[in-house]
């Protein structure tokens, strides 16, 4: 389906529903990311690095003139119904979380009257891509065109780590939503997630010699019911420990490994238990990754990138500790497939999908590859895998 067909399905919908013309219809398109190398250390306050996709979260709506916000999707079953006065708390495992979660820092920060009838649409299968982040800053967008507010990336950025970290319960850091709301077409988003400062650095290579390949797993679990808290808490234990053993001051319980200076690592890393100290080794490893791979991707060494990506996808399994047989099976999988560059789990790695840099010239040995040893290896997900071929895209914006 074409982008100009996928906007009219959605409008087309709208109209049914609402009994709208055309133009009273605005559209927000939120990309899907993916993350190259900084993998696990954005709730750390680390560096990472990471790309918009050209494959996104569209989000078709009326604003009203009253408070009622309600949404109907083309991926999930149900209406979300709710008025900005009085805004439902968390229903476990619903797609509507998201948009009442977006309404509810909106109302805290903002106090928007004015609520909107809306569909929404992702145009990738869910997992592993921030989709939950694209959600959320979709639907921050449409109220705050709906209610006359231009906020910058970074107010948004702020909102939607509320909606995730607050509302949702999840604690995650600034990755998703900065990628999201801050990439540029054919570069590399570079964050430090400490100082919030962020570099959009183009590659010497061609556009022509890389690909972004997206494999989806067939695997959906909800992060918040993964391990994923648990890995944070036991990276703020370890810097919590090494600061104390160093004579730092007191964090106050809100440590993060980003304030342990690499020679306070060096000295004290040794000391710490298991697995904190497969904790602490990910977080400084990766670190160094990036960095050399900031540099390699600006010199235009894709290969090298991949070499980096490979590591890091080592890291997350074995030190990190990140994964399910599933997506193990694919990292290995495509680390061995001729005309990959690299690859490594997309996301928190508890569920989801693989990220790889390709080669576009091997896309039928790639997709025969996979196809030849993943479902083979688990037959469970042979008819929900699936293999996407992807470009870098612009950030979130209102497009109609």
């Amino acid at each position: 389906m074409s982008f100009e067909q996928l906007v009219e399905q959605l409008k087309s919908h709208l109209r049914a529903r609402v009994g709208c013309s055309d133009d009273e219809i605005r559209v927000v398109r939120s990309p899907l990311r993916v993350s190259p190398l900084g993998a696990h250390v954005d709730h750390q306050d680390g560096l990472v690095t990471g790309m918009a996709l050209d494959q996104a979260i569209y989000l078709a709506f009326v604003p009203r003139t009253d408070a009622r916000v309600r949404v109907t999707s083309l991926n999930f079953e149900g209406c979300t119904d709710f008025s900005l006065d009085s805004i439902p708390p968390l229903v476990p495992q619903d797609w509507g979380n998201y948009a009442r979660g977006a309404a509810l820092a909106l109302v805290r920060s903002h106090a928007i009257y004015l609520g909107l009838d809306a569909v929404v649409m992702g145009t990738m299968p869910i997992g592993g891509l921030s989709s939950s982040a694209a959600v959320g800053v979709a639907y921050l967008l449409a109220l705050e065109s709906a209610n006359g507010l231009a906020l910058t990336p970074q107010e948004n950025i702020e909102l939607d780590r509320y909606v995730e970290n607050v509302y949702l319960g999840l604690r995650n850091g600034v990755l998703d939503q900065s990628m999201i709301l801050l990439s540029d077409r054919d570069c590399l988003t570079f964050l430090d997630c400490r100082t919030m400062e962020v570099q959009r650095i183009p590659t010497a290579a061609s556009p022509a010699d890389y690909e972004i390949l997206v494999v989806y797993s067939g695997i959906r679990k909800a992060l918040v019911g993964t391990a994923y808290n648990n890995r944070v808490a036991e990276c703020q234990e370890a810097a919590q420990l090494m600061l104390a053993w160093s004579g730092q001051p007191s964090t106050n319980g809100n440590s993060r490994l980003r304030l342990v200076d690499p020679g306070i690592y060096a000295q004290w890393g040794s000391r710490l238990p298991a697995p904190l100290d497969r904790r602490a080794r990910h977080f400084f490893t990766e670190l160094e990754r990036v960095r050399e791979g900031v540099e390699a991707w600006r010199a235009g060494d894709i290969g090298r990138v991949g070499e980096l990506m490979r590591a890091s996808g080592a890291s997350s399994v074995h030190n990190y500790e990140s994964g399910s047989p599933h997506l193990t099976s694919l990292y290995e999988i495509l680390c061995a497939c001729p005309g990959v560059y690299g690859a490594r789990f997309s996301g928190a790695g508890f569920r989801g999908s693989c990220v790889a840099l390709s080669n576009p010239a091997y896309r039928e040995e790639i997709e025969a590859f996979i196809s030849a040893h993943y479902p083979a290896k688990h037959p469970d997900i042979a008819d929900w895998y699936s293999v996407h071929f992807c470009h870098t895209s612009e950030a979130a914006r209102l497009i109609a």
